[in-house]
């Protein structure tokens, strides 16, 4: 937005015109004043006047003109010093408004209005002290922003929490309040079991996943780097996942370029990273015969790990908050694939921890979890995290 000069009130501007006007009729006293003492000086001195006279005759300029008279010489430079003085005391009074006008918004903000900006702009030094101000406005306001929008987060927390804590809890108590009223058949005693012992073990997985959560939001998190090759890690992480992706015909492809490839990581909280992203691809990639696991060196600094799927897309619109803490694609919630809308979010945290980056690709024929990671991290700031 582009910034105009500050707009003078009626009032100012009155007040300007006052200042311009007692100012000329001051100064033209004064010249008054100084001519009349000169004049008097000049003519009580024979000598000066006759050595004034000799001067003018002769000094002549060509087509023999004389100079001016010492009269009309020492009016001009008056002249000339009365618009310098003139000039100066309008814009120091006109500066001393734009002070004004710059205390009266500071008394603005003051009040509470905490979101407005000085929208004039000055042509002084003052204008350092506006910038700043506008600049201390920006810094409260995205404070006051950030602090709004943890509240929310934490109300969205624990609203959520409390969603999913109680849908379980109110089976486990439907299902043993049945129990304890009496049921004869020993199969449907059974079955209540079950569901009652599955619902909390979906409590537990919450609980879990909900203090991991906040434990790598917490800034004294620490990452316990090794160096970790990374091939051989992938072999490991997909061996954990064999059986269940025989069960769905699924067949995972393991490639690293180069084969040897080593990064610096933390290997606990990176293989935590990829149990995610797998189990996640086994639950809501239907359909997908394959699971890639890929990690390139991209060049000297940066390392990019890829787990690829070739099940279901992922809704376009689903992409931008599928790492938001409790979010579900739709038509994933439901009692069988479980989850805790929690994966993701750890995920993206963990490699935040990383000083790396995450995003998901998807289209008919895959989706890609992309990440992009430091090669080695100890020599990487990273504040969000303590290396040890």
């Amino acid at each position: 937005m582009k910034k105009e000069r500050v707009k003078l009130t009626a009032a100012e501007k009155s007040e300007l015109f006052a200042e311009g006007v007692i100012t000329v009729i001051l100064l033209l006293l004064l010249n008054l004043s100084v001519v009349i003492l000169i004049n008097l000086t000049i003519l009580q001195n024979k000598n000066l006047v006759n050595g004034i006279y000799f001067l003018k005759r002769t000094i002549t300029f060509a087509g023999g003109r004389h100079l001016w008279s010492w009269q009309n010489t020492f009016i001009i430079f008056m002249g000339v010093g009365d618009l310098i003085v003139l000039y100066w005391r309008l814009i120091r009074r006109y500066h001393q408004m734009q002070l004004r006008h710059v205390i009266s918004e500071l008394h603005y903000i003051a009040k509470g209005h905490f979101d407005h900006t000085i929208s004039f702009k000055v042509k002084t030094d003052l204008q350092k002290v506006i910038d700043s101000i506008n600049s201390l406005v920006d810094s409260t306001v995205n404070a006051i922003n950030e602090e709004k929008a943890i509240e929310k987060s934490k109300d969205e927390l624990i609203s959520n929490v409390s969603h999913d804590i109680r849908t379980p809890l109110t089976s486990i108590i439907g299902y043993l309040g049945l129990l304890k009223s009496g049921v004869s058949d020993p199969a449907d005693q059974q079955k209540y079991l079950n569901i009652a012992y599955m619902k909390a073990e979906q409590m537990k997985s919450l609980a879990h996943d909900l203090l991991e959560y906040t434990t790598l939001k917490s800034t004294s998190t620490k990452l316990n780097l090794s160096s970790l090759h990374i091939f051989s890690m992938l072999e490991q992480v997909a061996a954990g996942f064999e059986f269940e992706g025989q069960e769905k015909g699924i067949v995972f492809n393991i490639e690293a370029r180069p084969k040897n490839l080593t990064i610096e990581a933390d290997a606990e909280k990176l293989v935590r990273v990829y149990n995610n992203l797998i189990t996640n691809a086994l639950k809501y990639g239907t359909g997908a015969t394959q699971i890639n696991l890929i990690a390139n060196l991209v060049n000297n600094n940066e390392v990019e790990l890829r787990v690829e799927n070739n099940g279901a897309q992922i809704p376009a619109d689903s992409l931008k908050k599928i790492f938001e803490r409790f979010y579900r694609v739709e038509g994933s919630r439901n009692t069988q694939t479980g989850g805790t809308g929690l994966g993701l979010s750890i995920t993206k945290s963990i490699v935040d921890l990383h000083h790396g980056k995450i995003r998901c690709e998807s289209d008919q024929d895959w989706t890609r979890f992309i990440i992009c990671l430091p090669l080695n991290l100890k020599s990487e700031q990273n504040p969000g995290a303590a290396v040890v």
